[in-house]
Order: C-alpha cells, then sequence, then structure tokens
C-alpha cells in the first residue's frame, strides 16, 4: 500500500481559506473581531489545539488512544482559563493530567496574557504613555482591563535586559563617537531637570550604534566623564579616532586620558545653532550666510579671517556669540584640517538628531518621572523600538567607503575594514 503525505498549504491555499472562513462569518452576522468574533474563535482553536498536542506528547499517547488505560497518568478533564491576546480577551480551555506534572510552554501555568501583549505595552511605554494611559488603550482598543500593576511588572521586566544592553561588549575601534544629552524632568524631593547622556559609535563598516546611555550628575566634571569613558572602554573599545561633543566641563581632559590619540572635535552644528541662540530671529538668515565661510573654510588660517569678518558684523551687536566661539575655537580648529568625507561623517548627524526627536517625544509625554531609574527606563525603550530584540543593533546605515578611505589615510593603522 502507498502512502501519500498531503503537501503543506502553500501562501495561496492559506488565502483561500481565509477568504472563505470571513465570508462564512459574514453570511453567519459573526464579527471578525472582539469578543466571539472570528478571530477570537480561531485563536482559541489554534490554542487548544496546541496545548492538546503539548499534553500528548507529555503522555505519549493521542486522545482516546488504548494506551492511556494502562493505569498510568492520563487526561484529567479540563479547566478554563482567561489569557489576553492582541484581539482582546479569549476564554481557553487547558488540559490537566491526574498527576499535575504537565507544564505547557504555549500558555504558561499561571499566564495570564501571551507575549505579543508584552511587547504591545513596550511599544506603547517607549511612545512615553503613562501606565494608566496604556490601561486606557487595552481597555478602549481590546476590550480587556489591564491593571496598572501588571503595565508595571511587564515594563520592569525590561530592566534587567537594560542592564545586559548597557553592559554588552563594544567593537574594539570607532572612527567617530558623538556625545549628546537629553534634558529630563525627574523628581527628587522636587521636579529637576537632569542630563541624561547618549554616546553613539561610527563603526568601521559605517554603521552607527547607541553605545549606552548615563545619567548625569550635579556638577559632573572630569571624574564622572573619566568614569563614563572607562565603562566603554572596559567594555572592548580601545581606540577612537574622533570624539565628537559640546564643551562639557571635564569631557575632554577626561577623552584623552582614556584614549590618548583621540581628536576632540566641537559638534559643528551645535555650535552653530547655540549662535543662532544669541541672536534674534530676523538676523538668523544673514548670520547663517556670514558663517558658512568659517566651518566650510580650506585652512584654519582662511577660517580666522573669515570669522573675523564675521565678528566684526555681528558680535558687537551680540557680544555672547563672540565668547562662545572664541572658547570653542581650539576645539574647532581640527575640523578644518579633515577630508571633505570625514567632515560629512562629522556634520551628519540625521541619525542622532532622529533619536533625540522619539526620546524628546516620549519624555514629553510623560511630563516627569518620578525616578532616574524610571527615566533611563523610558529612554532604553525608545532605543530598544529601534531594535526589538535588545542585542544594541540600533543601527543606520550611512553612505561610507569615500569616508572609510579617508580615515583609513588620515588615522593611518588604526581603522581596520570589516570584511562584511
Amino acid at each position: 500500500m502507498t502512502s501519500t503525505i498531503e503537501p503543506v498549504p502553500d501562501r495561496i491555499d492559506q488565502q483561500q481559506l481565509a477568504q472563505q472562513l470571513v465570508e462564512a462569518a459574514r453570511a453567519e452576522g459573526v464579527e471578525l473581531v472582539g469578543p466571539g468574533g472570528l478571530l477570537a474563535g480561531l485563536t482559541k482553536t489554534v490554542l487548544e489545539t496546541a496545548l492538546e498536542a503539548e499534553m500528548s506528547e507529555h503522555l505519549g499517547y493521542e486522545p482516546h488512544d488504548p494506551a492511556g488505560r494502562n493505569g498510568q497518568n492520563s487526561r484529567n478533564g479540563t479547566r478554563s482559563k482567561t489569557v489576553l491576546t492582541e484581539i482582546g480577551p479569549v476564554e481557553i480551555e487547558v488540559p490537566r493530567d491526574r498527576d499535575a506534572s504537565f507544564a505547557p510552554v504555549i500558555v504558561r501555568k499561571r499566564q495570564r496574557r501571551l507575549d505579543g501583549i508584552d511587547e504591545i505595552v513596550l511599544s506603547l511605554t517607549a511612545r512615553g504613555l503613562t501606565t494608566g494611559e496604556v490601561a486606557a488603550h487595552f481597555e478602549e482598543v481590546y476590550g480587556a482591563k489591564v491593571s496598572k500593576d501588571t503595565i508595571s511588572r511587564i515594563t520592569d521586566k525590561v530592566v534587567e535586559e537594560m542592564t545586559e544592553w548597557q553592559n554588552r561588549p563594544l567593537d574594539p575601534v570607532y572612527p567617530v563617537i558623538f556625545i549628546d544629552a537629553i534634558h529630563v524632568k525627574v523628581r527628587d524631593g522636587q521636579v529637576t531637570n537632569r542630563p541624561f547622556y547618549v554616546v553613539i559609535g561610527v563603526t568601521v563598516d559605517g554603521r552607527r550604534d547607541v553605545l549606552g546611555i548615563w545619567a548625569g550628575v550635579g556638577g559632573e566634571g572630569a571624574k564622572y566623564w573619566l568614569a563614563v569613558l572607562t565603562e566603554i572602554k572596559n567594555r572592548g573599545t580601545a581606540d577612537v579616532c574622533i570624539a565628537v561633543c559640546d564643551g562639557l566641563t571635564g569631557l575632554g581632559d577626561a577623552i584623552t586620558t582614556v584614549w590618548p590619540a583621540t581628536v576632540v572635535q566641537t559638534c559643528i552644528l551645535h555650535l552653530i545653532r547655540n549662535t543662532f541662540r544669541y541672536a534674534s530671529r530676523r538676523d538668523w538668515e544673514a548670520m547663517a550666510k556670514d558663517l558658512r565661510p568659517v566651518y566650510t573654510a580650506s585652512t584654519e588660517a582662511a577660517a580666522q579671517a573669515r570669522y573675523d569678518e564675521f565678528a566684526a558684523r555681528w558680535c558687537g551687536q551680540y557680544p555672547a556669540i563672540g565668547t562662545l566661539w572664541t572658547r570653542a575655537w581650539t576645539e574647532f580648529v581640527p575640523f578644518l584640517d579633515y577630508d571633505v568625507e570625514i567632515r560629512r561623517v562629522i556634520c551628519s548627524t540625521n541619525a542622532i538628531e532622529s533619536l533625540n526627536t522619539r526620546y524628546r517625544r516620549a519624555v514629553r509625554a510623560r511630563g516627569h518621572f518620578p525616578t532616574e531609574q524610571a527615566a533611563l527606563k523610558c529612554l532604553y525603550l525608545v532605543t530598544r523600538s529601534l531594535d526589538p530584540t535588545g542585542k544594541g543593533k540600533a543601527r543606520w546605515s550611512m553612505r561610507w567607503k569615500p569616508a572609510l578611505n579617508a580615515f583609513a589615510i588620515t588615522f593611518e593603522g588604526r581603522i581596520v575594514a570589516s570584511n562584511t
């Protein structure tokens, strides 16, 4: 006798089956979603079928098989259980065995929600929703009541993951790292604005990777920055070619202490934006036109000449701008020595600005945070939303090969191209 094996339905067969189910449901007046809807019924059937298959594997025989009459462990009816799914609450029948040794996997003991629900909660939290707002969302959209405590427990689960992410190994060398800050309101006796620092590294294959997030402390200086950068070094980063940052107290000295060969470069875009802060908006367009020849100059001497012209026109009216550029000049001029491709990498902060926009959106939605840990958790969840695996691969591609060649020549012997 020849046995035949039924082929696995392909995509078209699955679409046809789905269409037939939808048409049958509509013909019978059955809703697609909601309690008692088609999707809830299908979910119930799939889960119960999977649980029965797990029980068969656990006992070693199928339902109604005579092998179950041997006096050993056997099926012992079912118990009802309601689980929360992406389509709302679904009541299922969970099989039991006589000696209570069955430990299902697809819906674990005491599990009241499927794993997809946790991801929805984390996604909503990353967008800045409070626990109360997330609970209201579930009741409104899914018709399911989820307590604030449950939502807090779900988000607390990422703290261990966040700690692992913050301590993961890093690349041995980064051509460029960017150090930026986001200010967050945290209640510490009273609500205060606290800086949280984000470090993004450009890898040798041209991708941008969030290396970590650190909470700032009052009056942070060289000692604070030395601890942060030493942590990055201890995670495997032996060399950084260029560190782009603002003139934060003690940061430049800490960078050259940890990586003596690193060039500390002031962030050009931040310098330009800070320039505009001291000027009336009506002068911004003319000021931007006069400032461009300064940071696009081919040499330091040319930049100095263009800046003198800029200062003669604007610094009398806005003296704080002159003070700003005088203080930043030493860390600005290294930029002028770079190849145009390296300049493009340093100035191309789209990825950073995109990330900061997401951070600020989430922070504004929350208003303030009860603790530093709560703020860190929210910022991490935003980062995680770019990288749901939590493996530190929240990265952005960029035009890279010309820049890689420029880095390899400028920092000879320090950049080793990846084979990937």
